[in-house]
C-alpha cells in the first residue's frame, strides 16, 4: 500500500523529511477496524514527532493523527462497527498512523463520521474535539462554578485547531463568557464568528485587558501554546482556586506561584486513554459520536479552511510547513490519493 513515512528527524524544508513509499497492510488486533483512509489533518502533533522521532534502522515512521476514511475489515473484538461504515478518529501516538491507504485503528477511539460532512471536512475534526472536549469538561470540569470567580474562561490561541472547537462547546453547551486571544485581524474575525465574547491580544498585556471588560476574574484559563511565558500574566488575572488547563509542552514551568490562589493545573494529552488503554478508553469514542450529533444538528461547525488535494509527501511536507508556522486559523486538510 501507498504511505508517507520518514526515516529520520529533519527539517521540513528537505526532500526528504516525508517521502513517498510502500509498505505492507497493517494487521489487525481484536479491538481494530481496518480503515480505508480518504482524508487526512495535519496538526503540530505531527510536526513535533516528525521533528524529534528516530525510527528504528531500516524502519519507517508513519504519521497522521486525524482521519476519515471507510471500514475495510473489522477485528474478533468489534461490535459497533461494519465493512462500509464511514468512520473518523484521531489515532494512538504510538501506532502508525493516517498517512497511509490503509490504517488499523482501535475501534474504541473511533465513530461513524459526521453524516452532512465530506471525508476532507471530518478529518479535520477528531483530535482537536476531543482535545477540547476533554480539557473542558474532564479536567477543568467547567460546569464546576469557581466561588466568586466570574463565569468566564480566557482563552489563550483561539484562532488554532483546538481554539475553535473549545470557543463552540463552551457557547453552545454552556453559559461560560469566553476571552479568546488573536493577534491577526484575520484570526480575531475567525474567532467572533465562531461565538466569542471579547477578543483580546495576547501580545499585549492581557491581565491589563481582561481587567478592562469589567466582568470580574475568570475562573478558568486554557492555554493552547506558549504557556511558560505566559503564566505570570495568567495567575495575575483569574480567579483564587481557579483551574488552568495546558495542552503545550514548556521545557519548563514554575507552578510556585500558582499556591497564593491555590490555582490547580491541569494537563490534556488526549493520546493518554488509547496510549495507556485507560478503563474508559471507550470514551473517546463516545465524545466523537456526540461531536458528529452536534455537527449533523448544526450546532457545531467544521473547522477545515484549507484543503489540499492528494494525500502525497509533497502535499504533507507543504501542510507541516504551514503548521510549524504556528499561524494557522482553523485546520489544514490532505484528501484524496492519486
Amino acid at each position: 500500500m501507498k504511505a508517507i513515512g520518514f526515516n529520520r528527524p529533519l527539517p521540513v524544508s528537505n526532500p526528504e523529511a516525508l517521502l513517498d513509499i510502500e509498505l505492507p497492510e497493517p494487521e489487525l488486533r481484536p479491538h481494530d477496524i481496518l480503515v480505508a483512509v480518504q482524508a487526512v489533518s495535519v496538526n503540530p502533533a505531527d510536526v513535533k514527532v516528525r521533528a524529534a522521532h528516530t525510527p528504528a534502522a531500516g524502519q519507517y515512521r508513519v504519521l497522521g493523527y486525524d482521519a476519515a476514511g471507510i471500514v475495510q475489515a473489522v477485528g474478533s473484538e468489534v461490535r459497533h462497527f461494519k465493512v462500509g461504515d464511514e468512520v473518523y478518529y484521531a489515532g494512538a501516538i504510538n501506532r502508525q498512523g493516517s498517512n497511509a491507504q490503509l490504517q488499523a485503528v482501535d475501534a474504541r477511539i473511533a465513530a461513524k463520521k459526521p453524516r452532512s460532512l465530506d471525508f476532507a471536512q471530518a478529518a479535520a475534526l477528531p483530535l482537536t474535539a476531543i482535545t477540547a472536549w476533554e480539557t473542558l469538561f474532564d479536567r477543568l470540569d467547567v460546569n464546576k462554578p469557581v466561588a466568586g470567580g466570574a463565569n468566564a474562561l480566557l482563552l489563550i490561541g483561539g484562532a488554532g485547531g483546538v481554539g475553535s472547537l473549545a470557543i463552540q462547546l463552551l457557547k453552545k453547551l454552556t453559559d461560560i463568557q469566553v476571552i479568546a486571544t488573536a493577534s491577526r485581524p484575520e484570526s480575531r474575525a475567525w474567532v467572533k464568528e465562531l461565538g466569542a465574547d471579547f477578543v483580546i491580544n495576547h501580545h499585549e498585556n492581557m491581565a491589563e485587558q481582561v481587567a478592562a471588560l469589567h466582568i470580574g476574574a475568570p475562573s478558568f484559563v486554557f492555554s493552547t501554546n506558549h504557556t511558560d511565558r505566559h503564566l505570570p500574566q495568567i495567575v495575575e488575572l483569574i480567579a483564587p482556586q481557579g483551574r488552568i488547563a495546558l495542552i503545550d509542552d514548556p521545557e519548563t514551568l514554575d507552578v510556585n506561584p500558582l499556591k497564593g490562589k491555590s490555582l490547580s493545573l491541569h494537563w490534556e494529552f488526549m493520546f493518554t486513554r488509547p496510549l495507556r488503554e485507560t478503563a474508559d478508553i471507550e470514551r473517546q469514542g463516545e465524545i466523537l459520536a456526540e461531536t458528529a450529533r452536534l455537527v449533523d444538528e448544526g450546532i457545531i461547525r467544521p473547522t477545515a479552511t484549507q484543503i489540499l488535494n492528494g494525500i502525497n509527501a509533497a502535499n504533507l511536507r507543504r501542510a507541516h510547513e504551514r503548521v510549524e508556522r504556528g499561524d494557522m486559523v482553523g485546520k489544514l486538510v490532505v484528501a484524496g490519493w492519486e
